[in-house]
């Protein structure tokens, strides 16, 4: 969804606001970062951030855009290594466990912007449902094909158990977060190979 532009100068001023604005959203949050901030470290003038974000709001679609772009290609690649349907869902899982424990780890984008963007008619908390929904739509259709019952269920208690390693994996010790989200999983998987092995 990036805009392209005639001079490298200009998409490389793009790249750095929008890459500075990724790393201080995240790691301190949106309402508190101001333009300033982003103009002074992204090193561009104010002119320059406007030609390529007219607004603040702008600036945040961009870095939840890019999020949801990491998000997709890190869900499609971790699916993609598993042959097996359950293999699937646990190398998921696996690469969700990974970034709670990686270093710099600040709780998921999504859940952190829609704390801030509490109206539902917001733009940018429409985005965040429209990330959230993608995501239950992905593993719930990965998770239909682990046994042969409607998967509904199975991938709103998946969510869940993410949403929660999400919001506990930066305040608490990271590790057992991830042992528990990992083992939850792994009871999901097992009771639909169970309900699939009974038929």
């Amino acid at each position: 969804m990036s805009r392209s532009t005639k001079s490298g100068g200009t998409s490389e001023a793009r790249s750095r606001l929008l890459g500075t604005a990724i790393r201080i959203f995240y790691t301190e949050g949106i309402h508190s970062v101001g333009i300033d901030r982003i103009i002074e470290e992204a090193q561009v003038t104010r002119a320059t951030l406007y030609r390529h974000f007219p607004g603040k709001e702008d600036l945040v679609l961009a870095y939840l855009d890019q999020a949801d772009q990491d998000i997709r290609a890190q869900i499609s690649a971790a699916a993609a290594g598993s042959a097996s349907a359950d293999d699937k869902v646990r190398a998921v899982s696996r690469s969700i466990a990974d970034g709670i424990e990686s270093t710099g780890f600040r709780g998921c984008a999504f859940l952190n912007a829609v704390a801030e963007y509490p109206d539902p008619a917001h733009p940018i908390h429409q985005a965040v449902l429209a990330h959230r929904q993608w995501f239950l739509d992905t593993v719930t259709d990965l998770l239909a094909q682990v046994g042969d019952t409607p998967a509904e269920a199975a991938g709103r208690h998946f969510v869940m158990l993410r949403d929660g390693a999400m919001a506990a994996g930066c305040l608490f010790d990271p590790e057992l977060i991830v042992e528990t989200f990992l083992h939850g999983v792994e009871g999901i998987v097992q009771a639909r190979s169970a309900v699939d092995s009974s038929h």
